[in-house]
């Protein structure tokens, strides 16, 4: 509750808070029942809306018990949920049609067409992905009427969020089940094409991103379209959020001009991990990444400059108190932190107690400053903020005092069931009145103007002008904090829960009705496939294929054009040329984000399937693609096998079971800080944008690869789940895929030998001979199949 009391007191005009279960911070301080209707009830008698997250993807187990909790939301008031699945979006929109959605960063909405799904969805507002240019926001302003939100000051993620499957993959918590383990924090070495270590180049923190800090380009993101600015603060101290709250709100109403040195020293002491103002406004590589460490540097000041036996000497270059936190470097590497036990004036030479072996003509930093943290923690503990409040008081003989109540937007009138009498010795007068109905100290509000019409000779009892001031603004206090006055009928809502909840479709897939997809990303690939042993083919790359769709039609194979995860309006528009010459010969399109899908909708009569960075984790994310149109559907790689037997909706459904699975695709380049690039422009012709990779502490490899602006790092083994294949079709899975990015060999033997045990061409004991064969050369993953996530 601290950190909202922080925000509140500080200027937010709204705050995002998460619930104990179904949100993207599960390691966060997170908010109980009763502690949200207490949340939520504060935050409206401080005009501050409260948004709360449900923010991670769901099974079809899960979907009711979200309803519920929602349905909680609803009726204590909350002004509007966050989410990132489509599936949960539908039915929400459905059951609670005048809750207001927003769309979580997780939905990866960078342009304008996703922005448009969403608005005719119902979504009001959409938090962009946090990689979308200006001259993008500025497209969505201008072609929609949502609310755009725009991550201004934080931490960040190094990939686009909802696409990042390493924390996944690699340890069985997904981000996008609010579990991420932030491996992103973790050292890598960059490693060549034949897997050795790049000079300079190993154990880096090549993942970790500074932190974000747009202070000096406020007024660019609001004349872009931003209409709320986003801090980042579910997993930070109470003082953080405190500090940075009131310094973007003291920016906002009073200009930047406004934010003088001892601000900027406080931004940066409170927590840093370097800064950059983010790829939205155009840091890439060096200037976007903070590769040397991954924590919070503090600010400098000071230096060793000499050590003895006991004693480590520190010039300092700025005043230091007691009890602040410093950083001191240790001669083997890393750092040792201490609180300081003295004062020390700047200029002075600061004696402290030797703990460690400290580096001599090392820097020092203050990681923490006293004065700060009691100052921040002042903002909201001591103070509180105060609303103006106007009155008009009407006490007439023989009439109930009345009195009417207006604070911004609200307004209330309210009386005493007692008669104004005449006085007999006594007589009220203004001055009294006043007196009275001013005493507003242990409330939200001053008195800001008061119109009173007293008749002459009317008499009122003090307590009786307590009186009607305490009901009066008890009635204000109750319309602030319910202001959205909701409440669903039981009966309604079991219905509508229940119309949704009731289907159940089972499907028997019988073997002729089994299908086999392959995806390949250039002709070489391509090349080594057996034509005759695939149903259908995803093409990776766009020239150079004529031939080959002409092939493909010929033998009655579909062929689908794949398309990148990443694409902005200016990509969509460039593809849209490509798929243009092709779109009488080619079955379809395949899609990873929603922006993609709503261009191939609106430009092209082809057929759509939807890919894996849709999400697709639950029943009714599949019903409302199908309501689309959608020809078919990739799963999501984090369902586990009984997981998909539950799914409702099977008919066109696909899963992965070959392939190095996408770990994370990002928009800066490992390779970016290697090159020293400042930005993307050089991409087509780098000779950094394949054959290179990440090794991790473990001594792992996981290559890597630029293509179309973004890079993608790919699992270090493929998914291999051959001999679990009669699982997999028997828990509803017709379509199994094939996914060949990497690989330069063994491609054809891969296929035919899915493909013939899918058919039940070979058997069981010749499918173990090939995986241990396989074995020989790499090690294999059964993906999520049998384990899940958390």
């Amino acid at each position: 509750m601290e950190a909202l009391y922080a925000a509140v007191q500080n200027g937010a005009d709204a705050v995002y808070l998460g619930g104990k279960v179904f949100n993207a911070r599960q390691y966060a301080s997170n908010f109980g029942p009763k502690e949200l209707e207490e949340a939520i009830k504060y935050a409206h008698l401080n005009h501050t809306r409260v948004y709360v997250t449900v923010n991670i993807l769901l099974d079809d187990r899960e979907l009711e018990e979200a309803i519920d909790y929602i349905r909680f939301l609803y009726e204590i008031d909350v002004d509007g949920i966050i989410v990132q699945d489509i599936g949960l979006a539908s039915l929400v929109r459905k059951i609670f049609p005048d809750l207001n959605i927003h769309a979580s960063t997780q939905m990866t909405i960078n342009n304008l067409y996703g922005a448009k799904h969403l608005e005719k969805m119902g979504f009001s507002r959409v938090v962009l992905a946090r990689e979308t240019p200006l001259e993008e926001i500025r497209k969505i302003k201008d072609n929609t009427k949502l609310e755009l939100e725009s991550f201004v000051h934080g931490a960040l993620c190094i990939s686009y969020s909802g696409q990042c499957l390493m924390s996944s993959l690699l340890g069985g918590r997904s981000g996008n089940r609010g579990r991420c383990a932030q491996p992103c924090r973790m050292q890598y070495s960059i490693v060549d094409r034949n897997g050795r270590i790049m000079p300079n180049w190993d154990k880096k923190y090549l993942l970790s991103p500074r932190d974000l800090n747009t202070m000096d380009h406020l007024e660019e993101l609001i004349q872009s379209g931003i209409t709320s600015l986003k801090v980042e603060g579910r997993m930070k101290r109470p003082e953080y959020v405190a500090t940075i709250v009131s310094k973007y709100r003291k920016a906002l109403d009073e200009g930047i001009k406004a934010i003088n040195n001892r601000d900027r020293i406080d931004i940066s002491q409170i927590f840093n991990r370097q800064f950059t103002k983010g790829i939205m406004l155009g840091d890439f590589g060096r200037s976007f990444i903070s590769y040397d460490r991954p924590d919070n540097r503090g600010i400098l000041i000071g230096k060793v400059v000499d050590i003895d036996k006991n004693k480590v000497y520190i010039k300092l270059e700025e005043d230091l108190n007691k009890g602040d936190g410093i950083e001191l470097a240790l001669e083997k590497g890393g750092y040792k932190g201490i609180k300081s036990p003295v004062d020390g004036k700047k200029g002075s030479l600061l004696q402290l107690y030797r703990v460690g072996r400290i580096k001599k003509d090392s820097l020092v930093y203050k990681t923490s400053s006293e004065e700060l943290l009691v100052r921040a923690r002042s903002s909201y503990e001591d103070n509180k903020k105060t609303y103006p409040l106007d009155m008009k008081v009407e006490i007439r003989i023989g009439q109930r005092p009345y009195i009417e109540l207006k604070s911004g937007d609200y307004q209330v009138a309210y009386s005493l069931d007692i008669l104004v009498e005449e006085g007999q010795r006594v007589e009220l007068d203004k001055e009294k009145i006043i007196k009275q109905l001013s005493k507003l100290g242990d409330t939200n509000y001053y008195l800001a103007k008061i119109d009173i019409e007293l008749e002459d000779g009317a008499y009122l009892a003090i307590s009786a002008l307590n009186n009607l001031r305490r009901g009066a603004v008890a009635k204000l206090n109750e319309l602030v904090a319910n202001y959205n006055k909701r409440k669903i009928d039981e009966e309604d809502f079991n219905r509508r829960k229940a119309s949704y909840f009731s289907l159940n479709i089972k499907e028997d897939i019988k073997d002729e009705d089994r299908k086999l997809g392959i995806l390949v990303k250039n002709r070489s690939q391509y090349e080594q496939l057996d034509k005759d042993k695939l149903d259908r083919l995803y093409l990776g790359f766009y020239h150079g294929i004529e031939d080959i769709i002409y092939d493909l039609k010929a033998r009655n194979k579909e062929v689908y054009i794949w398309t990148d995860k990443i694409l902005y309006s200016s990509d969509l528009e460039r593809l849209k040329a490509v798929i243009s010459q092709f779109e009488d010969k080619i079955d379809g399109v395949s899609v990873s984000n929603l922006g993609s899908l709503e261009f191939f909708r609106e430009n092209f009569h082809l057929n759509i399937h939807g890919d894996i960075g849709l999400n697709i984790f639950n029943s009714f994310a599949l019903r409302y693609f199908n309501s689309l149109g959608l020809k078919s559907l990739t799963l999501s790689p984090e369902l586990n096998l009984e997981q998909i037997k539950n799914l409702k909706y099977k008919e066109n459904i696909e899963a992965i079971v070959y392939g190095y699975l996408p770990l994370m695709i990002m928009k800066t380049c490992p390779m970016a800080l290697v090159k020293g690039c400042k930005d993307d422009r050089a991409c087509e012709t780098c000779n950094f944008a394949k054959g290179y990779g990440l090794k991790d502490r473990m001594g792992i490899n996981f290559y890597m690869e630029r293509n179309d602006g973004s890079t993608t790092i790919y699992n270090s083994v493929p998914i291999m789940v051959l001999d679990s294949l009669k699982s997999i079709v028997e828990a509803g899975v017709k379509s199994l895929r094939l996914d060949f990015t990497q690989e330069e060999e063994a491609i054809r033997q891969i296929q035919t030998t899915y493909y013939d045990y899918l058919h039940s061409k070979i058997d069981e004991g010749e499918v173990k001979k090939f995986i241990d064969n396989f074995k020989i050369r790499t090690n294999i993953t059964k993906g999520h199949y049998f384990r899940g996530v958390l």
